[in-house]
């Protein structure tokens, strides 16, 4: 009876990552739906990133950055001085007890994350303050160098698309 209720609990547990699967799905399609229409009704065009989030300030955007990771079950989160960093502006701890790092960058629509910022921050984030997940958020898009250079460090990325998401309440993958 035992392994009957082990059995069972394991069918549970996999019809429910289906089922988180689907509902992130949705969660996408809504943004892009929302975008969409926004667009249609003749809104200003947003390039994928919200005006709220352009009108922000760096710090501003930093904040912004730690009130997401807030809303997404995050504790111990602290946005760190310019002046101190050591390349790491925010850093959080996931409800299952893994710590975060996240660079942010307020960049153009038009401009790109270098390779530079990006071993700036792997060197930082797997180095100086190792931590369990790394990332990298943007308001603009990564460089193929960069991107690569992500992959192997084990970086998480969140460009404007990802980022304009995560606004609107699509939770991060990686803080789950």
């Amino acid at each position: 009876m035992f392994n009957a209720l082990i059995q069972s609990s394991g069918e549970h547990r996999q019809e429910l990552i289906a089922l988180r699967e689907d509902i992130e799905n949705v969660e996408r399609r809504l943004c892009w739906h929302h975008h969409r229409i926004s667009t249609l009704e003749g809104e200003e065009p947003r390039n994928g990133i919200s005006a709220s989030i352009r009108k922000m300030t760096w710090q501003a955007f930093e904040r912004h950055v730690a009130d997401l990771l807030r809303r997404d079950g995050c504790t111990e989160v602290v946005v760190r001085r310019a002046q101190s960093d050591r390349g790491i502006d925010v850093t959080a701890r996931t409800a299952d007890g893994r710590t975060v790092a996240a660079q942010c960058k307020r960049y153009s629509h038009r401009q790109y994350v270098s390779s530079a910022d990006m071993q700036k921050f792997a060197g930082a984030a797997r180095t100086v303050e190792p931590v369990d997940i790394a990332l990298f958020v943007a308001t603009c898009n990564f460089t193929h160098e960069a991107q690569a250079i992500a992959r192997l460090s084990g970086i998480v990325l969140v460009g404007r698309h990802e980022l304009e998401a995560w606004t609107a309440g699509v939770q991060l993958k990686a803080l789950r």
